[in-house]
């Protein structure tokens, strides 16, 4: 079963006004994306490159990086990797683009897979 692309890298910040500035300074302004406050949380994305968006989010830990993989059929997916013994963790929450699910590897690293259902509202 394979993933789609990397869409996104979910970056936690311990203090999201420094953070969002950090890059902005080190990126220029052109590489923010937008940059929001909704629900008690600032977030904000940067195109640093080529390649997902860098996502600084005010309600993750910090040090953490999450990837988000967009796949097709985000209920096939996670029936498949539960078949091969990898449940995920908690219950299914969504993003602006639509569903996630988060699995963890044996070390405890993060991984998220995302079925856009909403046309990759993040990057609109």
């Amino acid at each position: 079963m394979a993933w789609g692309p990397l869409r996104y890298l979910y970056v936690g910040s311990a203090d999201a006004a420094r953070d969002i500035a950090f890059w902005e300074r080190h990126l220029g302004k052109e590489a923010k994306v937008w940059d929001f406050t909704e629900f008690g949380t600032r977030v904000a994305g940067f195109r640093p490159g080529t390649g997902p968006l860098w996502i600084v989010a005010g309600h993750r830990s910090a040090p953490n990086v999450l990837p988000i993989f967009e796949v097709d059929d985000l209920e096939t997916q996670v029936e498949g990797l539960r078949s091969s013994g990898w449940a995920p963790e908690g219950e299914t929450f969504e993003v602006p683009d639509g569903p996630c699910r988060i699995f963890k590897d044996p070390s405890g690293n993060e991984v998220c897979l995302m079925q856009v259902t909403r046309g990759a509202a993040l990057e609109r």
